[in-house]
Formats: structure tokens, sequence, C-alpha cells
């Protein structure tokens, strides 16, 4: 989750709520992709988390630098600007917009990629941003590993971050479903942000990225362990999401509906209760308030206060549907895992959606499911992975033909690199996972009941980035 909005300019109707979103739109020759990936930090001389101050040396165990050393060490490497919390850092911003580290309630490192043009340049980016905060983190003992869920740690032994708007919503999860905290301290994801050029195209890939994120959660589930143990799932990150705040999250079969527009999703963001309004540095804690309050300037806890852009923007950023809307679309069905799955996730994405001709195929395979067959499938993959169904074809079966697809797309941008190849090849481990017919998290739970012998700590040093 990248730094809040910083925009004071009053914005009091619904039509310039929509005119801001349409406000994103781009020609295609214009379209960039921007890469999410988050990871969990861990001592490697214990396996323990990584509170935000280090740890104080105890018997046989030195003391060590903690999430803050390593903010201020990518700090004075990038030189990028510090993003600070009430006197804490928090963040980091790169220059002219080009990306930004953030931290997620538990600690997870989050890189917010650079809008970049290219496959290849993502691919890069991840490549220099792991160089860079490897380094940084061995001079504190810190490793990375990269995966759905927290494989370890319970939530008491998880530390949280100084970030103000954690600890509002941290009082709320619990009021609106049974695994809100866990989302927010134990899981871990990779999404892509894509551009739409028209209202009409940002509803088709809506539409067809919404129908499909079930298959998403299925080809990259890498979550089937907590607190040491097999927990019965492929992806544990995607069962948490089913129960995590319903009002704000979910499928939203709307989207399918007829009259799908900007003003539809306004209305739906507008209707999901807020969790805080910023003023100056201060997060004013006003969680289950309405926003349509604010924009009437009638919010009972801040009585005269009216919505600014900033507002709107941060309220759009705390809502969580298996895809988002803001001034770009975010595809956020996906597990984090390694760099080559995390360099396939923006690949399967981009090949379906930013190619005319795989988009409208995309389009002719789902547009028959119903709601009920949507949420099905997005119900059972979490725990069936790529064995679910949906309109008697098996996930498995529909994977083959939309990597076909989205491999086609790819082959048609005829994105180079210095070596000639366009950016297919980063759809290779999806192939070998249906071709296989297994999944990361299926081939965990192999290593884990043999080689392993049922104890975790070897996937410490196997799966560590």
């Amino acid at each position: 989750m990248a730094r809040d909005v910083s925009d004071s300019t009053p914005i009091g109707s619904k039509d310039e709520l929509m005119s801001w979103m349409a406000a994103g739109e781009k020609p295609p020759s214009a379209f960039r992709l921007g890469t999410e990936h988050e990871k969990f930090p861990f001592y490697t001389d214990d396996l323990s988390p990584v509170p935000y101050e280090g740890r104080a040396a105890a018997e046989g165990r030195p003391a060590a630098g903690g999430i803050r050393h390593l903010l201020e060490g990518m700090q004075a490497k990038l030189g990028w600007e510090p993003i600070v919390d009430a006197g804490h850092i928090i963040g980091l911003a790169g220059p002219d917009g080009g990306g930004a580290i953030s931290l997620e309630p538990g600690g997870q490192f989050e890189l917010s990629g650079a809008p970049v043009a290219t496959l290849h340049e993502t691919a890069a980016e991840l490549d220099g941003h792991l160089r860079d905060i490897k380094a940084v983190a061995q001079q504190h003992g810190i490793g990375f590993v990269s995966l759905g869920h927290s494989p370890l740690w319970t939530r008491a032994q998880t530390p949280m971050m100084p970030k103000s708007r954690y600890k509002i919503m941290a009082n709320y999860m619990p009021k609106v479903g049974t695994r809100g905290l866990d989302m927010m301290f134990r899981t871990c994801t990779v999404q892509v942000n894509l551009d739409f050029a028209t209202e009409a195209d940002m509803v088709r890939k809506l539409r067809v990225s919404l129908a499909l994120q079930p298959l998403a959660t299925a080809l990259f589930a890498a979550s089937p362990f907590t607190e040491g143990r097999l927990n019965g799932f492929q992806s544990m990150r995607s069962e948490i999401w089913r129960d995590t705040d319903r009002a704000r999250s979910g499928m939203i079969a709307f989207a399918f509906d007829e009259a799908m527009s900007y003003e539809a999703y306004v209305d739906w963001a507008l209707d999901v209760p807020l969790y805080f309004v910023k003023r100056g540095d201060t997060y004013h804690d006003v969680a289950g308030a309405s926003f349509r309050d604010l924009l009437a300037g009638k919010l009972p806890q801040l009585p005269g206060e009216t919505a600014t852009i900033s507002d709107w923007a941060n309220h759009l950023g705390t809502l969580f549907p298996e895809v988002r809307l803001k001034r770009f679309l975010e595809m956020r069905g996906a597990d984090a895992g390694s760099p080559e799955m995390l360099n396939a996730l923006p690949a399967f994405w981009v090949g379906l959606l930013y190619d005319q001709a795989s988009l409208d195929a995309a389009w002719d395979l789902v547009k028959g499911w119903s709601e009920d067959e949507r949420q099905a499938l997005r119900d059972a993959v979490p725990r069936q992975g790529l064995a679910a169904t949906v309109a008697g074809r098996s996930l498995r079966e529909i994977a083959r033909e939309v990597l076909a697809l989205s491999r086609a797309g790819l082959a048609r941008r005829a994105r180079l690199n210095g070596e000639g190849a366009d950016e297919s090849g980063f759809l290779d481990h999806l192939d070998a996972i249906v071709t296989a017919n297994r999944t990361v998290a299926q081939d965990l739970v192999t290593r884990f009941e043999t080689a392993w012998g049922g104890k975790i700590a070897p996937l410490f040093t196997e799966v560590k980035l």
C-alpha cells in the first residue's frame, strides 16, 4: 500500500468523484503497468519476525536492527524521500512518482513499482529492488520469504508497524469480520495496476479480470502453512479475504450489470464505510462513518469538514474488491511468490487486457458464467486450486486456454528486450504449473511432508528470496 494521497482540492458532488476516475483514461499508446509486491522479513538466526525498532541482545542472540533500519538503509542507498508518520519513517517515495517502498501492518515490506511500459522494465525493477534490499538486510541478519501467508508466526508474535491508519483499521476489523487482523498482519500479495482507455474499456477489463481473478488465485496459490503447520488450503490468503469485511471486498457482482459505469462504482464506494479522514498529519478515526456525510459536510465526528480529493483517493484505497478501480485497475487475487512468479503476475494480466483480441476472446470465455457460478468458483479456489470447476469445466482446462490467450497477446505487443525476446517468456512458470497440474502450494506441501520431515524451518532457506 503506497503512501496516502495529499490533495486538499475541495470536492462536493458525485459528478466530481466520477470525473476524478475518468481522468485516468489514456490512449493505448500511453498504457503503463505498475507491479506491487510484498514479502515477510525474518531474522535468519532464529526465524523470528522483525519488529520496527529491532531487537535487544539476549542470551545466545545478538542485538539486531529492525524495519526502521531497513528503511533508513534503503533511503541512504536510493536517495528517496522518507515518508514519516508521527515521527516514524514508514516508507520511501521515489522521484517523480517513480514508485515507493511502504510497510504493511505486520512489517511486510512492499515495493510499489513505478509505472513502466514493458514487462522487461518491471522485471529489471524487481531485480534491482531485491539486490538493494538484500544488501541492506544482510547487515542486520534479516532475510525475506515471499508467500501468501505468514508460515510460522502467530498473530500475537507478529509486530505492528507505527502507522496511524493501521491502528484505526485494527480496531475496526473485528467488528466486521473474523479474519481482518489476519489479512492485515499475516498476508502478502503481488498485484499489477493497469490502465483503461474509455469507460467502456474499463468495464470490459473489470468484468474479465473479476471473472478470472479466481484463476489467478489458483495459479499463484502459495500459502499452505499457518503457524508452522499445514492449514488445508492452497491459498490461505484468499480464504482469509472471504471473511475480512464483506462490505468492501469480494466479487462486486454489480460490475456485470448492464448499467455498470463509473457512476455505479462510485455509488458502491460511497456506501462503503470510511476508516479515517486525514487532516494535515493527523488521522481522525471515523471508522464506520459515511463518505456521503463527509461529501455533504455533515460528518458527525468532524463537524464542518467537507471532502477533498485526498479523502476520495484515500477512501478508494481502503476498498478491497478482487479487482479495485481507482484511476486504473488493480488485480488483487494472487499470493506473493518467487521472483519468477512476481514477474508472471503482471505478464498474465498484460497479455489478456492490453491486447484487444485477447481481451475480447477472454470475455467470450467468461461472459456466460452466472453470478452464482463466479462466486462458487471464488469460494472453492482457496482450497481446491486448479481442481475447482466452473460451468462444467475444470479450472486447469480453462487455465490452458487463458494462458494461450495471454501469451498470444504478449507476442502481438512485440515489446522486445535487448536480446530480441518478447514478453511472453514471463508466462513460462505458469505454463509449467498447468502442465504439471501442481501449484506452488502443492509442491510446498509435498516438500514439507517428505524432505522437510514435517518441519517448517527448511522453508526459510529453500524459499528465501
